[in-house]
């Protein structure tokens, strides 16, 4: 079992910067592909970024998000991160940690294979 926690959230000018973090509960953090979602009001959650567990080094990106977004994780802190820069009113949503056991070099980038989530933490890109 994980429990995950995000934080980093909040309101923000269009181009400006925001740094999420999700704290992971457990001892194999390690071994979770991690990934970020986001989803808007009536709209399905869609996939932002992910990350390969600790040994794969393996990192994917949305097209939207690609160059402006970037994931990583801290093992020692059992934490990853999704730094934001150059939001845009677009990007406003609430964003999602996710997780799912696997030390292969498969990342997934679909809701449904993921076991674990957070209870989400809301950007605000205003224009």
């Amino acid at each position: 079992q994980v429990q995950l926690a995000e934080s980093g959230g909040g309101l923000v000018q269009a181009g400006g910067s925001l740094r999420l973090s999700c704290a992971a509960s457990g001892r194999t953090f390690s071994l979770y592909t991690m990934a970020w979602f986001r989803q808007t009001p009536g709209k399905e959650r869609e996939f932002v970024a992910a990350i390969s567990w600790s040994g794969g080094g393996l990192r994917y990106y949305a097209d939207s998000v690609k160059g402006r977004f970037t994931i990583s994780r801290d093992n020692a802190k059992n934490t990853v991160y999704l730094q934001m820069n150059s939001l845009k009113p677009e990007d406003s949503a609430v964003y999602y940690c996710a997780a799912k056991y696997s030390s292969g070099n498969y990342v997934p980038q679909l809701r449904k294979e993921y076991n674990y989530w957070g209870q989400g933490t809301q950007v605000t890109v205003s224009s």
